[in-house]
């Protein structure tokens, strides 16, 4: 059997032409279409059907993450034009401090026309409430192909939230090939999003309206949330010949205990909605690995590294148990929460710990995100694809979804 390290990507590789991918949202979310993979059968449904489609003994996890307008340009007295693209917080490193910091704080960041900016500090003044407030940010130190920023302000009653809101862009796919609009501000933002951080959004979300929650409420599926701040990387293309080549990025991710714990007594109808809340679900396991060789970790030693689910060192054991080991060393360190990172990469050759089911977008060929999906069908990918450009489905972030069930669901 092939080892997943070995995997080619031009193996992922399908034609997309450029008017199958949706530039903009339908005017009513769920109203796309929806494909269901079940037990190798394809069928087709709107997406408000989706309440109907799935077992009424259903947990349901979302990821209520929200994206943050991360883009922020600069304009130099030379008139050249710096873009400063936020990635995630360095100091404070927490993200929710880092929003309610005041006067300064620093993020790991993306810089656009880098060389354009070889020292100094760049400037912009704007308004807020009223209020006029310069804006400042300094290269700290690179960090590969990134730099650390400290951005500063001087209005010690504004948080770094309210400048952001105030100075910067919201992040749509450079596939879209177009600007923001102000519209983006609220379709690219899932209707159940909560928690500031990500620079994408979850976009399996975002079919997902009021009423269709409320009619997964009325059949008895079972929601909970989780969180991953999706980062830029997500659209970091596959350059290598073979997977062992890539380098998967680091994403935060949050989880209650009490999910947590309901994971373990429910393992057998978990449906993730999106790619993230996937790859959250199935780190958890991992990190119960973790925790069972060395239950006083702490900090970088619980993060998934991107290959530990393919030849870890680490001793397998029931995923049940694993998850309760999380559970146990939250509670034995009075924790609510489950705070760390993940770099998994789910591809062939991985075998699913607690998904079962999974609602999902159409995505780009020769992506790690193709791979995921290919792993969960096992290798019926095509098939399915080439369903959705026959039959006129949407792809990528604003265009249509799939539920994907595994046979014993």
């Amino acid at each position: 059997m092939q080892k997943t390290q070995d995997i080619k990507i031009e193996d992922f590789d399908y034609p997309l032409p450029d008017e199958r991918i949706a530039k903009y949202p339908l005017e009513r979310r769920d109203t796309s279409k929806l494909l269901v993979y079940r037990s190798g059968e394809i069928a087709e449904h709107r997406f408000s059907d989706i309440s109907q489609l799935l077992p009424a003994r259903t947990l349901l996890v979302f990821n209520n993450t929200r994206v943050i307008q991360a883009r922020i340009h600069f304009r130099k007295e030379t008139g050249a034009l710096i873009e400063v693209f936020c990635l995630e917080p360095c100091r404070p490193h927490d993200y929710a401090l880092s929003f309610q910091a005041v006067e300064h704080c620093s993020w790991l960041c993306m810089i656009g026309n880098l060389k354009k900016w070889k020292e100094g500090a760049l400037s912009r003044t704007l308004t807020v409430n009223g209020r006029q407030v310069t804006l400042k940010a300094e290269r700290v130190a690179a960090c590969g192909t990134s730099h650390e920023v400290r951005f500063s302000w001087d209005d010690a009653g504004m948080s770094f939230a309210s400048v952001l809101d105030a100075v910067g862009e919201l992040p749509i796919p450079p596939y879209l090939n177009r600007e923001t609009e102000e519209r983006d501000k609220e379709t690219y933002q899932t209707v159940y999003s909560k928690v500031e951080g990500s620079v994408a959004a979850p976009t399996a979300g975002l079919h997902f309206t009021p009423e269709v929650l409320a009619a997964l409420d009325a059949n008895g599926i079972r929601r909970r949330e989780l969180t991953l701040h999706v980062g830029a990387g997500t659209f970091k293309p596959v350059k290598s010949e073979t997977m062992e080549g890539h380098t998967m990025h680091t994403e935060f991710i949050s989880v209650e205990k009490q999910l947590i714990a309901e994971l373990a007594e429910n393992l057998d109808c978990v449906v993730a909605v999106g790619t993230t809340s996937v790859r959250t679900l199935e780190s958890l396991y991992y990190v119960g690995l973790i925790l069972s060789e060395n239950p006083e970790a702490t900090g970088r030693q619980l993060e998934v590294e991107q290959w530990m689910p393919y030849g870890s060192t680490l001793r397998e054991i029931p995923v049940k148990e694993a998850l309760l080991q999380i559970v146990a060393y939250l509670e034995k360190n009075g924790m609510s929460r489950l705070v760390t990172a993940t770099r998994i990469i789910i591809a062939p050759g991985y075998r699913f710990k607690i998904v079962r089911g999974m609602v999902t977008n159409f995505h780009q060929p020769k992506s790690t995100l193709l791979l995921l999906v290919s792993a969960f069908v096992d290798g019926d990918w095509r098939r399915i694809y080439d369903y959705a450009l026959s039959h006129g489905f949407r792809f990528l972030s604003y265009g249509d979804s799939s539920l994907l069930l595994k046979e014993m669901f």
